[in-house]
C-alpha cells in the first residue's frame, strides 16, 4: 500500500437482506475473509435485491474493494472521532440532578 496509491480487489460475498417489521437491514459478508479498513469503499455488483415485507432475502455476488491509500486511511482514522460525534444527540436540561 502506498502513500497515495489505491488499489482495486475482486471478492465473492453474500449479501443480506432484512425487510421486517423488527430489523430494516442490509449486510455484506466477504467469502473469501477480505476485511474492510478505514477509508476503504465496497461496490457490490448486480441486480438491485428486493425483499418483501417480512422476509430476508441473501444472495452470491461479487464485490469491488477499493482499497484506501496509506494517507486516506490514517486522515480517515483521525477525522472519524469528529464525524460520529455529528451523530450524538446531546440534551441540556434546567433541572439539577439531586
Amino acid at each position: 500500500m502506498g502513500l497515495l496509491t489505491r488499489s482495486t480487489e475482486t471478492a465473492p460475498c453474500e449479501v443480506t437482506i432484512s425487510h421486517r417489521f423488527e430489523e430494516l437491514s442490509a449486510h455484506v459478508k466477504f467469502l473469501n475473509g477480505a476485511v474492510v479498513n478505514p477509508g476503504d469503499s465496497v461496490m457490490v455488483h448486480g441486480a438491485e435485491i428486493m425483499a418483501p415485507y417480512g422476509e430476508i432475502v441473501s444472495e452470491e455476488r461479487t464485490a469491488t474493494i477499493t482499497r484506501a491509500s496509506w494517507l486516506e486511511q490514517q486522515w480517515t482514522r483521525w477525522t472519524g472521532d469528529f464525524e460520529f460525534m455529528e451523530l450524538c444527540e446531546f440534551s441540556f436540561s434546567e433541572e439539577v440532578l439531586s
